[in-house]
């Protein structure tokens, strides 16, 4: 059988799926601090999709070490201190790079489970 070809789905992946949500929401809507960032996430998605605080703090310090975002902390809308999340240069060069790649997946996926080809905007 085809082994060794094309790249395998795994855990890697489902933190990248974390990851690029997080990176796509602060370009979509700004600096966020978690909660809002679960709050967009689950709201964007007509409520089919929640991430867990045991995914989405461990992906935002990930995500900070690894430069693609920067945190400050700052009082939140409720009046609690927060820390909120943005963008960096890096950031936005891997989340142009990194769409395109779930994309693929994506449509692979799709023609795997019988949808034909899967187009993206």
């Amino acid at each position: 059988m085809g082994q060794g070809r094309g790249r395998a789905v795994g855990v890697d992946s489902i933190y990248g799926m974390v990851d690029l949500m997080i990176l796509q929401i602060l370009q979509r809507e700004g600096p966020q601090h978690g909660l809002g960032i679960a709050e967009a996430i689950h709201r964007i998605s007509g409520t089919e999709l929640s991430v867990k605080d045991s995914a989405l703090y461990p992906a935002l310090r990930r995500l900070e070490e690894q430069g693609r975002i920067e945190g400050e902390w700052k009082v939140s809308e409720r009046g609690r201190r927060a820390r909120f999340y943005d963008l960096t240069p890096a950031g936005r060069r891997y989340l142009k790079r990194a769409t395109r790649e779930w994309a693929r997946r994506v449509g692979a996926i799709g023609r795997v489970l019988g949808f034909g080809k899967v187009e993206f905007p």
